[in-house]
């Protein structure tokens, strides 16, 4: 048996076809919760519901002492590229980073998210642990595995324009050049709510990465957590 759409579902679904139809444009409001409860026949508690819900998309923003301001469109970042954090959302976007903990050489977890090559098994890796940000928003949490080919300078010097990827070309000589990747849902734990500054068990996007490089049988790894209320995340190259 389906379960019937919950009211503030429903109220949800038309506002969304609105704003997507256009008959809300850019930086217009939507009517305040006391007529859209009229409108709707229901309570401002269901309608803030539904306005939550076209928040967290990105469809809307509550602004204080105006109300629900509409978006041109929903918000993307480019995550889903192969390319680096900083330089794919730094084009429309301030981007920070925030190390969880110093960079450091470390053997490789005893149990892996990928199965490692010969090459990579003979070495140790560096490993990074940061939090990214978009306009002062955190939106990613970043765990990153490089097998040591000699990156241990990154331990004392910073990252070139605060890339990993950037450094790594101009300093190493090593080249992403494209990747595998594995997404899945999943809810964020108290640790991770606490740094996304989120709710406990938010939904998040879970990414297991492997870059491919321009030398054989080394890649780089790495396990993304993105919080996706303000933000979508996109493939955009």
């Amino acid at each position: 048996m389906v379960a019937k759409p919950r009211r503030y579902q429903l109220i949800y679904e038309s506002l969304k076809h609105q704003l997507t139809g256009g008959v809300y444009p850019k930086g217009s409001l939507l009517p305040s919760e006391n007529e859209l409860s009229t409108q709707f026949q229901t309570s401002r508690m269901t309608v803030r519901q539904a306005l939550s819900e076209l928040v967290r998309e990105g469809y809307i923003e509550r602004q204080h002492g105006r109300g629900s301001v509409v978006r041109s469109e929903r918000q993307a970042l480019g995550l889903l590229s192969f390319r680096g954090f900083s330089e794919v959302v730094s084009t429309n976007h301030l981007v920070q980073t925030k190390f969880l903990e110093p960079p450091a050489l470390r053997d490789w977890p005893a149990v892996f998210f990928y199965e490692l090559t010969t090459a990579e098994r003979a070495l140790n890796c560096l490993s990074l642990s940061r939090i990214r940000y978009a306009d002062n928003e955190p939106v990613m949490l970043e765990y990153t595995w490089v097998p040591n080919i000699g990156v241990d300078a990154i331990l004392t010097g910073e990252l070139l324009d605060g890339s990993l990827f950037r450094t790594l070309h101009s300093q190493y000589q090593l080249d992403i050049r494209n990747m595998e990747q594995w997404l899945r849902a999943t809810s964020a734990t108290n640790a991770q709510a606490e740094l996304l500054g989120c709710a406990s068990a938010t939904p998040l996007i879970y990414i297991e990465r492997r870059y491919l490089t321009n030398l054989p049988n080394i890649h780089v790894y790495s396990q993304l957590y993105c919080h996706t209320d303000r933000y979508a995340i996109s493939d955009s190259k």
